[in-house]
């Protein structure tokens, strides 16, 4: 019997490993998986050379948010290595000076020591407004946060503010993509995904999820994992 092809997942913005717990039993068996790390290096282009150094030389790539960014860098340095892509509550444009001040304006918070009221105002974005009173929800995005902590928390910031524009590249991508939004996400909303999914072309999926949020693997489990186990075949 077949091994499975590989996984290797990115975590988002203040996230870690566990951003796909809820996945990860019906993915993980069977199949190597490797969670990217992504919050060791200021720049996109630095994660993503880290994550290829630690790859096997085929994989499939899944990233969430900032994972997407991350996972665009890859599919533009390494193409050949990548079997299939899914992008999860993402974008595709570049930083720009209007994005870039509220990131700055966190990062201010967390250099000087207020990094929870970080936390606190990203859970405010991050999910949709019917699951802003899900004390265990909010907790399971708190836990994350703490573990990647603040330093981290710059570093991750430093390197999405640096981000480059992924649109040209979309039209060369031929592996079979999921692309998925909620629909509630307003971090990157729905028109992003679409925009995304049709520059790819006839080669993705496009998934949008109802009264979902930014954090689609930990709001809507059951629909991303089913989605995923479908895009891997």
């Amino acid at each position: 019997m077949a091994v499975p092809e590989p996984l290797v997942l990115i975590p988002g913005l203040n996230c870690t490993a566990a951003l796909y717990a809820p996945q990860w039993p019906v993915l993980a068996p069977g199949r190597p998986i490797l969670v990217a790390e992504n919050a060791r290096d200021e720049s996109i282009g630095a994660i993503a050379e880290r994550l290829l150094a630690a790859a096997p030389e085929r994989f499939a790539l899944c990233g969430l948010s900032m994972g997407g960014y991350i996972a665009l860098e890859v599919m533009r340095r390494a193409p050949e290595r990548v079997t299939r892509l899914a992008l999860l509550d993402t974008s595709a444009r570049p930083a720009t000076p209007e994005t870039n001040q509220p990131r700055e304006q966190m990062i201010a918070l967390a250099e000087k020591g207020a990094f929870d009221n970080v936390t606190t105002l990203l859970w405010q974005k991050l999910v949709a407004p019917s699951r802003l009173a899900d004390e265990k929800l909010r907790l399971e995005v708190r836990e994350m946060a703490e573990e990647i902590g603040a330093a981290g928390f710059v570093r991750q910031q430093r390197a999405i503010m640096g981000r480059v524009d992924s649109r040209p590249g979309l039209a060369a991508i031929a592996v079979p993509s999921l692309v998925v939004v909620g629909a509630e996400d307003e971090i990157t909303p729905p028109d992003e995904a679409r925009a995304i999914a049709g520059a790819i072309g006839a080669s993705a999926r496009y998934l949008e999820i109802p009264g979902c949020g930014h954090l689609s693997t930990l709001e809507a489990p059951e629909i991303v994992t089913k989605a995923l186990v479908d895009w891997l075949g």
